[in-house]
């Protein structure tokens, strides 16, 4: 069986990754004003928070239509049997329902979707996983309950420099953003079933950063191989700094860089930094 893999620009896999893995990716858009633009496709994550700080009012994001999903799967079913449709959170973006709606839809090939229920780069790791075991010929069953065991190991952390975007963007409550707010404190967040809500309140970016290095810890001291991602909203080189001391510290850690993109940049603004890790 021919199993085709897809995901959403949230994952922000490289498009030479994507090429080389024959990964297949649908668009979310971000609105400014009256211009939409498609992620990862007319808007770079550079030029986005570039375009932000110009900006008085937030944009809004939106997720594929279901008619963009009909048009690539029946694509697909030219060449694949079946599709596996790995999307972000259901609890976050409707762009899973999206991909279920229009599997339902599409009777020329088997569409599989499949809610990371996270974001971003560890998004990519469901994705990549699920790309390498198609290459390999293994059925789509299989791929499914390998990425279901990878959940059952994966975790993630982020810290925001202000809670005003993902109060306003409803994706966090406004009483939890007013606290977060009046204390100046840098809330460890993370997805508790499929949502974003916060881990532990914590005074200073430094220590909330040491907080997830420990978590990371907890994991990593078994030994076991594990894979992570730092992932940065334009904050390059302290990523990279971040990524050479994490490094030192778990040597049987294999980490990436990675970034968030216009979408989940709207929600976490600039300066939000992340780790998430899973085993390998």
């Amino acid at each position: 069986m021919k199993t085709a893999v897809v995901t959403d620009s949230t994952a922000y896999i490289p498009k030479e990754i994507r090429e080389q893995y024959n990964i297949h990716m649908i668009p979310l858009s971000v609105v400014f004003g009256n211009e939409s633009y498609k992620e990862e496709v007319e808007l770079t994550a550079s030029n986005f928070y570039n375009m932000m700080q110009n900006q008085k009012d937030l944009p809004t994001t939106t997720q594929p239509s279901i008619g963009m999903f009909v048009e690539l799967f029946e694509q697909l079913s030219k060449e694949y049997d079946a599709v596996i449709s790995i999307h972000l959170s259901s609890g976050i973006s409707g762009t899973y329902q999206g991909a279920v709606s229009a599997g339902n839809m599409v009777q020329s090939i088997k569409v599989y979707p499949y809610d990371s229920e996270i974001s971003c780069m560890v998004q990519g790791f469901y994705v990549l996983e699920a790309a390498k075991l198609a290459q390999a010929g293994e059925d789509p069953e299989k791929i499914i309950a390998r990425l279901d065991e990878l959940k059952a190991t994966s975790r993630a952390y982020f810290m925001v420099d202000d809670l005003t975007n993902l109060q306003r963007g409803g994706r966090l409550s406004s009483a939890q953003a007013i606290i977060g707010g009046l204390l100046q404190v840098k809330p460890l967040l993370h997805f508790v079933d499929k949502v974003i809500v916060p881990f532990e309140k914590i005074r200073t970016k430094k220590k909330a950063m040491n907080r997830i290095v420990e978590l990371l810890g907890e994991d990593a001291k078994t030994g076991a191989a594990y894979q992570a991602t730092i992932i940065h909203a334009e904050r390059e080189e302290e990523a990279k700094q971040w990524k050479k001391e994490l490094e030192a510290l778990y040597p049987n850690v294999e980490f990436t860089l990675s970034y968030f993109g216009p979408v989940i940049g709207t929600h976490l603004g600039e300066g939000a930094m992340g780790l998430g890790w899973m085993k390998k």
